[in-house]
């Protein structure tokens, strides 16, 4: 038998991983809509996060650059692909695109 990991709380790491995405200024909502990762994607992003072993760190990460970080913690099991999300003109293109309709 293989080794079992424990995965966290689905909910929990929805919303942890959709924190850490909006700290970087990425929508996750607006991705998928752009087409940027399809909702397989997304579940994936969750499913590495529940297993991932730095929760503590990533919660205290949050506290610090909740507001506002220029990318995702180090640590984060997802860094890569939410830096990628985060690529030049990627993230602020709805917001842009937003401005004037009301």
């Amino acid at each position: 038998m293989g080794i079992v990991t424990p995965l966290g709380d689905p909910v929990f790491h929805f919303w942890l991983t959709r924190s850490v995405a909006r700290s970087i200024d990425v929508n996750l909502s607006d991705a998928m809509n752009a087409g940027q990762i399809d909702p397989q994607g997304y579940v994936e992003m969750v499913t590495l996060c529940r297993q991932c072993r730095f929760v503590s760190q990533c919660e205290q990460w949050l506290a610090v650059n909740g507001a506002g970080a220029e990318s995702a913690p180090d640590m984060c099991v997802n860094a890569g692909k939410l830096n990628a999300l985060k690529a030049p003109g990627r993230a602020t293109e709805k917001k842009d695109a937003d401005h004037g309709n009301f």
